[in-house]
């Protein structure tokens, strides 16, 4: 094959037409619209996809990174001090990008399935990871334990909507444990209760042992999607909110600077403790104008190992 310097004049060539690949392959646009999400004429749109198939950049997945995504990587690290960031192209317009998060979200966690590396993985729920293992391929996961890092019964339905780990069991046959609590107690004393039931403290210190965890980052809006679930009430967010909060991780709440929200919602949380969220490899698969606080917030808590973005989120992160 000839060098990638050979193929393509500059690196802005090559960038465009992995473009136009992600759009039009990984995201199911046609060829107008990749033209029109690129600013380009039809008819180079046309050529670029059908170049990046002829130069074999099209294959079960697209082979090439994204320079400018790249460079936001090493942005996003250096300015918030994790090891880990993945940033992917645009594929979706809408104010939660649920399709560029998705893709990246499934193609990051196959890897580590077969791998083999983490015998243990742990999943908190959401949107986010919801869509991440909508587009999981149905796979073998032998060997390695999937685990709830956290509650999410509620009282309207029996699970969560956005539930991950249940979904999960069915396309990797892997070993799964759950916790069959709610997401939040309805006190302490509660709390205390739920945590002395027979089993539940096991399941809670394997996925404190999960050497990868994924979980989503909430908001503390009155349109998050904890509270149109049911899995917190509006007047808890509410207070979290004036006591300074902007982001949820595993049921804790922190600031704008990355400073844990010590109340009332937060000491009736279901899950491991804040401290414990840093001890292991924990990623977020977060983004959308909406979330830029909230992330914002969680990375500067120090406690994400890392997190996978789009790229409009990153660049607002960085700028």
């Amino acid at each position: 094959m000839l060098s990638e310097a050979r193929k393509y004049p500059n690196s802005e060539d090559f960038d465009l037409c992995i473009r136009a690949a992600w759009l039009h392959y990984g995201g199911g646009l046609t060829q107008g619209e990749v033209a029109r999400r690129l600013g380009i004429p039809s008819l180079k749109a046309h050529r670029l996809i059908a170049r990046a198939n002829r130069d074999g950049l099209v294959q079960f997945s697209i082979d090439g990174d994204i320079s400018e995504c790249l460079r936001l990587e090493e942005a996003v690290r250096r300015r918030y001090g994790i090891e880990f960031c993945e940033v992917c192209p645009d594929l979706d317009d809408e104010p939660l990008p649920l399709r560029t998060l998705g893709m990246a979200g499934s193609r990051f966690l196959r890897r580590a399935l077969e791998s083999g590396e983490d015998k243990v993985i742990g999943f908190g729920h959401g949107r986010t990871l919801a869509a991440c293992v909508s587009m999981l391929p149905t796979m073998s996961a032998n060997g390695v334990k999937l685990v709830s890092l956290l509650g999410g019964l509620t009282r309207r339905n029996a699970t969560t909507p956005f539930d991950v780990i249940h979904r999960l069991a069915g396309r990797t046959g892997a070993e799964t444990y759950v916790l069959p609590l709610p997401f939040y107690a309805n006190s302490v004393e509660d709390r205390a209760v739920f945590m002395a039931q027979r089993g539940v403290l096991e399941v809670m210190q394997l996925g404190i042992s999960a050497t990868l965890r994924m979980v989503g980052i909430g908001t503390m809006e009155a349109d998050a999607s904890t509270v149109s679930t049911g899995m917190i009430e509006r007047e808890d967010v509410e207070a979290a909110r004036r006591a300074g909060g902007v982001a949820e991780v595993l049921g804790h709440i922190f600031s704008l600077s990355g400073k844990l929200i010590e109340n009332d919602l937060s000491a009736r949380t279901l899950s491991m403790s804040a401290a414990d969220i840093g001890t292991q490899k924990t990623v977020a698969l977060a983004g959308g104008r909406s979330k830029i606080d909230a992330i914002r917030a969680v990375l500067a808590s120090g406690l994400l190992h890392g997190i996978i973005m789009d790229e409009r989120t990153a660049r607002t992160l960085t700028a």
